[in-house]
This record gives C-alpha cells, structure tokens and sequence, in this order.
C-alpha cells in the first residue's frame, strides 16, 4: 500500500459498485475533485458506511492507486442532517453538488469552491434565507471563481463606470447610455440589482449570505442569471428539473 493522505472535502456523489463498495466523487480542498472507492463501505456494519454519501463534509484518509483513490476511513465533520427532512432544501443541495462536480477539477487547490460550497450548506439550513436567493449567490459565485461572471462595474464597450443603467444578455455586461447601439439584446437594469451583483462578485465567502433582496429584485437577478448560465453551461441538471417540479 502507497503512503496515506489525508484530504478535507465534501462527498458530490456516492455510486454502488458490486455488491458492497462505493465509487465517490469528492471535492477536496488539497486535490480538486477526484475520484474514490470506499471498498465495504454498503456493509451495515461498515465504518465507512456513514462518511461515503452526499453532503458529508469531512476528514479522509486515503491512498492513491494506478486511477483512482481508495478510502480508509473518514472523519465526519458536519452531516446536514437537518435537510434530510427538508424536502426542498436537499434537492437544492444536490444541485449544488453537481455545479461543484461540474466545475471541479483534478489536482487543483479547491479551498475557495469548497468554502463556497459549504457556506451555501449552512445558508441551506438557516430558515432565514430564502433558498431561491441562496441558488443564485452560490451559482454567480462558482462562476465568478471560474472566471465566467457578467461585467456589473463598467461598460463593456467604452469601460466607463458612469450611466450604466442597462445590460446586454448576448454579450453578458453593463453598458452605458453612450454605448446602447453598439451590443444587442439590451435591457434596462435596476441599481438594485446592479450593486447586488457587484456584491456577490466581489464579496468574501463569509460575506454572502448576509442579506436579502426584495421580490422585484430577485426575479431580475434570477433572468439575468438564467440568461447568463445558458451561455456559459452546456448542462442539464438532474436536481434542477426536480426543483422545477416542487
């Protein structure tokens, strides 16, 4: 056996694989995402039985074979127990999982994606935030981190930072009173919605899930970001269909 290694991460998904292992995709914060089996771990009386499913973040121990990794044991740090009875909440957090595994990447650093994800777990059980409100920070924060957010600070024609009250869905930016002709699928934008765009864009982590917005606001946010993520995402999520059906 190769030398131990101990990675902090959270489970994006758990597949059976024979009659009693599992095959686990992990967002690590040393390693990116990658891949794991947890051999035994379908067994009732398996250590591993509890840490080897989705929405487990913690602790693992694992060493590396010829093409994925194998899993020894796992230290639970945080369950969140609590959306298992909340029907709405898991499935939100599912989706959540698969834009992490979607964006994940092998032998990367991945503190800041799973920061992002785990802080959007917390924001998932607190009753004071709406989750509609908490789908579209974490969704414009992951792209932000990868470098695919719209420009909410100046125009993207001109880069003035004044009078742009208006936004272009096909080339995903602000644009100024002076620059409307020149960029197509143009819309009014409110201020509101502007600054909270610019909040989440440029906001710590520990920052994001301090606020709320009102009704007008929040179906502005969510056309603007429905818009963007069709041009930049070529996937359809299982979770988010199941959503649409609640």
């Amino acid at each position: 056996m190769t030398d131990k290694i101990i990675v902090n991460g959270m489970v994006l998904s758990a597949t059976p694989v024979g009659d009693y292992d599992k095959r686990i995709v992990l967002l690590t914060k040393e390693r990116g995402k990658i891949t794991a089996f947890a051999k035994g771990a379908r067994r009732p009386k398996s250590s591993l039985l509890a840490g080897t499913r989705p929405f487990v973040f913690g602790e693992f121990t694992v060493y590396e074979g010829k093409s994925a990794y194998n899993i020894i044991s796992v230290e639970i740090r945080n369950f969140f127990d609590e959306l298992v009875h909340d029907l709405e909440g898991a499935y939100y957090g599912f989706y959540f999982l698969e834009l992490a595994d979607y964006y994940g990447r092998e032998n990367v650093d991945a503190a800041d994606m799973l920061n992002l994800l785990y802080q959007s777990f917390r924001a998932l059980i607190n009753p004071n935030i709406d989750n509609q409100l908490i789908r579209r920070i974490f969704e414009l924060k992951i792209m932000t981190q990868n470098g695919e957010y719209p420009e909410m600070f100046e125009c993207i024609v001109c880069h003035k930072k004044d009078n742009i009250f208006h936004y272009s869905m096909q080339s995903s930016g602000c644009v100024c009173l002076n620059c409307i002709d020149k960029r197509a699928g143009i819309i009014k934008i409110s201020e509101s919605v502007r600054y909270t765009f610019q909040y989440v864009i440029s906001s710590d982590i520990a920052k994001l899930y301090t606020f709320v917005v009102t009704p007008d606001v929040m179906r502005e946010f969510s056309t603007i970001m429905d818009r963007h993520m069709r041009q930049y995402i070529d996937k359809e999520f299982k979770s988010l269909q199941l959503l649409k059906g609640i």
